[in-house]
């Protein structure tokens, strides 16, 4: 049970850190507001590194760096498709495509956890496409090139939960630091390549500094939960995190929270349910 609590709280951080993304990025370029944020979050890192030591193997620290690339990526496009409007068919697909991937990954370099908690795993799959669904128009209305963009999101962030899911407990948080360092690296070098400045606007900052350190929550909060749960359960059950996005846009946005998407949060909480036993 303790995995599952652990992956859901991770849940909540990140769509948390999505809405504050979100909200910096509606003021400021996506590659600003990404490296900025994940810049602020380093001496919570620092924290963590010292509050849950680990003896980290080259492996555990690999396995970091390289799902900090993929997270930096997919934070960018997302960023950059949400600028594009239509969330209710960006939220969708970027999720339930993070979701699906590291239950295939789970299914396939570990035992299954069981029927009922499968059950529970694809329910939160069911559970991320209502409660994504928001206000809007149908898929037609949106260019090839966004749904591309939510789909290339959806699959870095999948390979990012099946990447840091690798690391062994015993490692502590470094993987987390890890993927820090990497992120980092990414994104300044993409803010070279692209000449985008990274000075931001007070009330920008503010959000950017909120969605970096609640990312950064969110990470520990996942490994933990990996490492002492089936990575196909705790993966689906921190990619409700869609959740979390649409409560805060209900009550800081004042957005009207559609049937569907209350349909959608009690199967999230099935979802938690099943996947617990």
């Amino acid at each position: 049970m303790f995995p599952i609590v652990l992956a859901a709280v991770s849940a909540v951080a990140f769509g948390t850190a999505d809405f504050s993304g979100g909200k910096a990025s509606r003021h400021a370029d996506p590659v600003a507001v990404t490296v900025v944020s994940q810049l602020l979050s380093v001496p919570l890192l620092l924290a963590l590194v010292l509050i849950v030591p680990g003896t980290p193997g080259p492996l555990d620290l690999a396995w970091g760096l390289l799902a900090g690339v993929a997270g930096a990526a997919g934070v960018v496009l997302l960023y950059k498709a949400l600028a594009g409007g239509m969330m209710a068919v960006v939220a969708p697909i970027t999720a339930i495509t993070a979701a699906v991937v590291p239950i295939v990954a789970g299914l396939v370099t570990a035992h299954s956890p069981g029927a009922v908690a499968l059950t529970g795993a694809g329910l939160a799959v069911v559970a991320i496409a209502l409660v994504s669904l928001g206000e809007g128009g149908a898929t037609g209305r949106v260019s090839g090139r966004l749904i591309g963009m939510a789909l290339g999101a959806g699959l870095l962030f999948g390979v990012f939960f099946a990447l840091l899911g690798q690391a062994d407990e015993d490692a502590g948080m470094w993987p987390v630091a890890a993927v820090r360092v990497s992120s980092i690296a990414f994104g300044l070098a993409l803010a070279v390549r692209t000449g985008v400045r990274l000075r931001l606007p007070p009330q920008v900052l503010r959000w950017a500094a909120a969605a970096g350190l609640l990312d950064s929550a969110a990470n520990a909060l996942f490994l933990a939960a990996a490492g002492r749960g089936h990575l196909s359960v705790v993966a689906a059950i921190a990619a409700l995190y869609p959740a979390s996005t649409v409560l805060l846009a209900l009550a800081v946005d004042r957005e009207r929270l559609r049937p569907v998407q209350l349909a959608g949060l009690g199967f999230a909480a099935g979802a938690l349910v099943l996947a617990s036993i």
